[in-house]
């Protein structure tokens, strides 16, 4: 049952962490109903609120990199960017093995 998981941080310049983390709330709502899409979590680090973690859990690469098409995503993209301290580093691509909630 292996599934195509990503994991990673982004780190809002100073105070904008909120921020983000809303953006990166209205992305998981669009992607709910992505084909492939099981798990897209947004969590906020409690000690350092500007970082913001994204875990995804897809059917596969393929269906991911076809989430990113969506005009509607595309958009948030765009929104969040500017928000961000820096470049985004490339996340952790993990091999789902299974797990609970995960089907």
């Amino acid at each position: 049952m292996n599934k195509y998981g990503l994991h990673g941080k982004l780190t809002a310049t100073g105070g904008k962490g909120e921020q983000l983390a809303t953006i990166l709330l209205e992305a998981s709502r669009l992607v709910a109903s992505a084909k492939g899409c099981h798990l897209y979590l947004v969590s906020q680090d409690q000690a350092h609120p500007d970082d913001v973690w994204i875990t995804e859990v897809w059917d596969s690469k393929e269906d991911h990199d076809h989430s990113l098409k969506d005009e509607k995503v595309r958009a948030l993209i765009t929104q969040a960017m500017p928000l961000l301290a820096g470049k985004p580093e490339k996340g952790q691509v993990l091999d789902v093995l299974g797990g609970a909630g995960i089907s």
